[in-house]
């Protein structure tokens, strides 16, 4: 049984390394605060972090992977109609410079909201579930939820709703990768049970 653990766990590795964004060419903080304080603000914070538990919180989070998220919504490969129509009115530059600005700011530190999930969060996280082949999630996201700059998206200090959300979406297939394409992420959610992602989410938001 470990034996197939450790090798869902490296498949896992290998397999985000598909989800690697490949740009590090970020543009401007300085004129990204002026873009966010005019558009971005008002749902994600001047600082990035969102106080509406059903929006993300942007504050942290590696440019290169944020770029590269609001680029697909913009084009539509990653569907979001609310994000889209905003993102239209939006240029390249401004893009890259908002990533960078939000890259700049620091995640406030936040507490799990329902802290009876946090054990069961915990164990799937760091160990995964051998029984269902879920890898830890630690495996691509760092066993403190900050990600890989350039590659994995930080975690750590998320909104749980927002996290709950996008494990839903990535379960149902309404979220996949940034080209339209199947994600890893879409296996690894259909493995999981309604209240793994409800543990995992809670866990995670708590994450420094």
């Amino acid at each position: 049984m470990k034996r197939k653990m450790l090798l869902a766990m490296a498949s896992a590795a290998l397999a985000c390394t598909a989800l690697a964004q490949g740009t590090t060419d970020i543009g401007d903080a300085a004129q990204g605060k002026l873009l966010v304080e005019k558009v971005c603000a008002a749902c994600h914070g001047v600082d990035g972090n969102s106080v509406a538990s059903v929006n993300p919180s942007l504050a942290g989070q590696h440019p290169a992977y944020l770029y590269s998220q609001l680029k697909a919504m913009k084009s539509g490969g990653r569907s979001n109609p609310v994000m889209s129509g905003i993102l239209s009115t939006l240029n390249d530059a401004d893009l890259r410079n908002a990533a960078a600005y939000f890259g700049t700011q620091h995640a406030q530190a936040r507490e799990a909201a329902d802290k009876t999930q946090l054990a069961a969060g915990q164990k799937l996280f760091r160990v995964g579930n051998a029984i269902t082949h879920v890898p830890a999630c630690m495996a691509c996201h760092g066993p403190n939820g900050a990600g890989i700059p350039d590659q994995f998206p930080r975690l750590g200090s998320q909104q749980a709703a927002y996290i709950a959300k996008q494990l839903g979406d990535f379960k149902s297939g309404t979220r996949k990768s940034v080209d339209g394409k199947a994600s890893p992420m879409n296996d690894i959610a259909a493995r999981l049970s309604d209240s793994e992602m409800k543990a995992v989410s809670e866990y995670i938001s708590g994450l420094r």
